[in-house]
Order: structure tokens, then C-alpha cells, then sequence
């Protein structure tokens, strides 16, 4: 049976979860860079932004009982290349210690949803 996972108790204004759990595997929807607490967006520079994104992707996997290691998919979408090695850099620190790296892909799109420059979603299954 599917469970809808909502860090914090939080629920999108937009139809979809944040994360859904379906026996051993999470999928992660598209995590941008909103402060939870506040509610606003961190866009003030691509190092902090995200920062946001990846402990917003974080938060849904502790909800759900994962932890970065059962990460086996990730995807990158940016809304230039030119962020890409900030990003990626900011992305690695995130992963220090961890077995095996994810799969990844990392791609620039036309436009993200509320006109953040980085969006991040996975996959996690536990062994």
C-alpha cells in the first residue's frame, strides 16, 4: 500500500506529496528551494538555494525513515548550466562518507515551477 510522506506535517498547495512510500522504495517529488518554517523561497544565491533543496529532499527521506545511503536516484534540473558547478559542488557535500553514490542525471530546463533556479528529486529503496 502507497503512503503519502508530508515533512513537518506540511501538505502542497499543488496535487502531488512530497514523497510517496511504497514498500521499500521512495520516490521523492521535485524538492525546491522553500523554507519550511517561513514558507518563502531561498533564492537570494544559488549556493543558498540549494542548500534549501537538498535539506528539503533530506527532510522527506528522515520522514519517511531513509537516510542518504538508500539514495539511488537522483535528478538535477537547473535553470542554467552555467549553475552546474556550484550546484554539483554543494550536492557532494551532502553525500561525504556514503557508499555508493547515486545514479544522477543533471540537466538545464527552460523554466522551474515558481522560477527557482535548481529543483532536485529521488528515488531511495532500502535494502
Amino acid at each position: 500500500m502507497k503512503e503519502g510522506i508530508f515533512p513537518n506535517g506540511i501538505k502542497p498547495i499543488a496535487p502531488y506529496s512530497p514523497g510517496v512510500l511504497l514498500n521499500n522504495m521512495l520516490f521523492i517529488s521535485g524538492q525546491i528551494a522553500i523554507n519550511p518554517e517561513t514558507g518563502q523561497l531561498v533564492t537570494d544565491t544559488i549556493e543558498n538555494e540549494t542548500h534549501q533543496v537538498m535539506n528539503n529532499l533530506f527532510q522527506v527521506l528522515k520522514e519517511a525513515g531513509f537516510v542518504p545511503n538508500d539514495l539511488v536516484k537522483i535528478t538535477i534540473f537547473m535553470s542554467d548550466m552555467s549553475f552546474y558547478e556550484i550546484i554539483n559542488k554543494i550536492y557532494g557535500e551532502y553525500f561525504d562518507g556514503i557508499e555508493v553514490y547515486p545514479a544522477r542525471e543533471a540537466v538545464a530546463v527552460k523554466t522551474l515551477p515558481r522560477n527557482v533556479n535548481v529543483e532536485i528529486s529521488g528515488i531511495a529503496v532500502k535494502n
